[in-house]
């Protein structure tokens, strides 16, 4: 895979009825879907993504024609371009996730905040 990847988790997903979802599906090509390890939680009709072993997250894969313009409107969606305010809710970040062609590196929005009184996704999957 040559284009950079995204891997997306919740509402940017493919089976999900928002406005992003379908823009996403417009200007990049689905690969398909992958897993990452880390906990998914509820904040207010959204997920929120922290890495580490815990659980599996499920999520699809997303190739980027033209990373720049692409994450600069999804670092806008998220709230995390630097003209924010911090704390910011997500940052971007690349991490390793599985894919059906095995593990490979993807662009994806972390949580940046405190979890604590979040419900836990138990299944990993947003669209569950």
């Amino acid at each position: 895979m040559s284009a950079p990847l995204l891997f997306v988790y919740g509402t940017l997903r493919p089976g999900h009825d928002g406005p992003m979802a379908h823009w996403l599906a417009h200007v990049a090509r689905h690969v398909g879907g992958a897993t990452a390890s880390g906990t998914l939680y509820h904040v207010d009709g959204y997920p929120a993504f922290v890495p580490g072993e815990a659980d599996v997250v499920r999520g699809d894969l997303f190739a980027l024609p033209d990373p720049a313009a692409i994450l600069a409107v999804l670092d806008e969606h998220e709230e995390c371009s630097p003209h924010f305010p911090h704390p910011q809710e997500y940052r971007r970040e690349r991490l390793t996730v599985r894919s059906v062609a095995g593990p490979v590196e993807a662009w994806t929005y972390i949580y940046n905040r405190d979890v604590g009184a979040l419900a836990r996704i138990q299944s990993g999957d947003f669209l569950a």
